[in-house]
């Protein structure tokens, strides 16, 4: 049975547009009892069929499979193979991480033994009341399709089922396939039709005539209109439709986290990042649009700004969107359909906003870009600030150069502050905002683009998470470029809770002690762990280079160019100088009664904010 998946497997091809592509570009994997005999067997004897890629971590290589998946706009991606037990359950993350993002990656975890002679096995977990249970169960609400193969012959419909879901632009995510280890090993004699080439069309789906009409007659009537961008610009190559769009009708567009790089930042109708991390210019701009036009936008509450940003109290939007679970929602009128073909659909409408309005925007746009200037030369000492950090790196970066993110404060102060300058240079994974994706994911990313240099910025807290990707990119030999910034601690959630009235509570990297709590406010604070990440990095084989300073952070960035291998630069920054929050907010609940009085401060502020959330209905 894993002869004839592995074999399948290598005969998927897609086509889009005219152009066709083996779908999986290989097999990552680490090989226990539960898979060993099975995949790892079936690798072992066809090796030629798709490359194997040994991980050391398995919630790391399925970061990697979705950050090669993203890179390759969604029409290539890996399988994923593990034993049973933690090697299965440490993928739980990642196949959420693919799911919440509509990203594809195949998992093929192995499972008890379906014959249930040798019960119970080792790692397998007993349930009382029922006898088909394994550790995969979990697996079923973080993925889109899942399916459990108790006989060789039930790999046919479900490997067909499965790539139906991986392909589908609308519904693609993880799809798990537990292999129990008895009937990966087991005979059966499969039709040739099934392991025979097979080519998955992939459509652009054209609009409705009657909703395109509705979308159309909104625009027309609008007199603040706003474009938001959101992944589908970018999975549907939608980029240059967009921006002949903009030109046309001088509509301003906003990006989300993952539709950043949908116009380039210096394009006269961009306004950047929207929404809780947003801009001073497209957050005006929000505030009082009458129409939104979301494209490929899923409305996070991250967008949203917790339904707070959009403030007319007429507001209506237009989504377009392949997905009919965000086509419909703020009450938008629905346009189900590809980004690209609609909005092609949508030139020459016949529409151009009113010039006053279009030169406000103009000015918020430049106002804000002098807001970035000034954020990236600070000048901050003795520790320079997390925007300077920023700045060096987007300034010293080519513009076909890939940034990589995920958790903690920077992915906010990226989607402010990068000066995004092709359609795949920013990769801030925030659908789930994953520590420990950021090595991981530029390792996948530059397996997909190895002509594009990588850089994954990545805090302390994230690194001590899934530093091992290191390791694996060097036996790859694949170089990434990490920018290791180290606030000593969980800077983000120490801003929130400071926020909150919790004087940053369980958030800095400190010894533990009698009396001493970890907080900001404290006289006599706990010394700092005596934690050396560069040596660490330093160890695990990269080239490490410690910058104590903007200055010699540049001079590193120089460095690391003429270096083949990975390279880790070290920096420490201020964890306490924060990039500003630009007339926007993002819900988290604050008690409602406390003992502190600082508590009782956040509340009150959190109650006049909920004020300004509405339900766009």
């Amino acid at each position: 049975m894993a002869q004839a998946l592995l074999r399948f497997l290598s005969s998927q091809y897609v086509e889009r547009d005219e152009v066709e592509q083996q779908f999986f570009a290989g097999v990552w994997g680490i090989f226990g009892h539960g898979n060993v005999a099975g995949i790892g067997e079936a690798l072992f004897e066809s090796p030629d069929l798709l490359p194997y890629h040994m991980a050391r971590n398995e919630q790391s290589m399925v970061h990697s499979a979705v950050g090669y998946a993203r890179h390759k706009d969604r029409l290539q991606t890996f399988a994923c193979t593990s034993s049973i037990g933690p090697g299965a359950t440490n993928m739980l993350t990642g196949a959420a991480l693919a799911t919440v993002n509509r990203l594809p990656v195949l998992l093929l975890p192995g499972d008890v033994f379906a014959s249930r002679v040798s019960d119970p096995v080792l790692q397998q977990l007993e349930q009382p009341s029922r006898g088909d249970v394994s550790v995969n169960d979990a697996f079923q609400p973080v993925s889109r399709y899942w399916d459990r193969i108790a006989r060789p012959e039930q790999i046919v419909p479900a490997a067909l089922a499965a790539m139906r879901v991986l392909t589908s632009p609308a519904e693609t995510g993880a799809v798990t396939l537990a292999l129990p280890q008895d009937v990966q090993a087991e005979a059966y004699d499969y039709p040739d039709e099934f392991l025979a080439k097979r080519v998955w069309h992939i459509e652009r789906r054209p609009p409705d005539p009657a909703a395109l009409s509705r979308a159309r007659a909104a625009i027309r009537s609008a007199k603040r209109p706003l474009v938001v961008a959101g992944g589908g610009v970018i999975y549907a190559c939608a980029s240059d439709a967009l921006r002949r769009f903009a030109d046309e009708t001088g509509i301003p567009v906003a990006e989300t986290q993952a539709g950043k790089g949908s116009l380039p930042f210096d394009h006269p109708a961009s306004l950047g990042a929207v929404g809780a991390t947003g801009t001073s210019a497209a957050n005006r701009v929000a505030r009082d649009a009458d129409l939104v036009v979301g494209i490929g936008t899923r409305w996070s509450d991250f967008t949203t700004a917790s339904r707070s940003i959009f403030q007319d109290p007429n507001v209506r939007f237009v989504n377009i969107n392949v997905a009919e679970l965000d086509v419909y929602k703020q009450g938008a009128i629905a346009v189900t359909a590809d980004a690209r073909v609609t909005l092609e659909a949508l030139t020459e409408i016949g529409y151009r906003v009113e010039p006053a309005y279009r030169e406000t925007c103009a000015r918020l746009g430049k106002e804000w870009d002098a807001e970035v200037t000034r954020l990236y030369s600070l000048g901050h000492s003795p520790l320079p600030a997390q925007s300077e950090v920023i700045g060096a790196v987007n300034e010293f970066s080519g513009p076909s150069d890939v940034v990589v993110c995920a958790a903690g404060s920077m992915p906010g102060d990226l989607h402010k502050l990068w000066r995004t300058r092709d359609r795949k240079q920013y990769h801030v994974e925030y659908g789930y905002s994953c520590m420990g994706y950021e090595i991981a994911g530029a390792l996948g990313a530059k397996l997909a683009d190895p002509a594009r240099e990588v850089y994954a910025l990545v805090g302390d807290g994230s690194y001590l998470m899934l530093s091992e990707a290191i390791v694996t990119s060097l036996q790859e030999r694949v170089k990434l470029v990490v920018v290791l910034v180290d606030n000593r601690g969980f800077a983000s959630i120490g801003g929130l809770s400071r926020s909150l009235g919790t004087d940053g509570f369980g958030t800095q990297f400190r010894e533990s002690r009698p009396g001493s709590r970890g907080l900001d406010s404290e006289r006599d604070p706990a010394p700092y762990l005596p934690v050396d990440l560069a040596a660490n990095a330093e160890s695990l084989g990269a080239h490490v280079i410690r910058a104590n300073g903007i200055s010699d952070l540049r001079d590193a960035l120089a460095a690391a160019k003429k270096v083949d291998r990975t390279v880790v630069i070290h920096i420490p920054v201020d964890r306490y100088v924060a990039v500003p929050s630009y007339e926007s907010w993002w819900e988290v609940p604050v008690a409602a009664t406390s003992e502190v009085p600082s508590v009782r401060d956040a509340r009150k502020g959190h109650e006049k904010a909920k004020q300004k959330q509405r339900r766009y209905l």
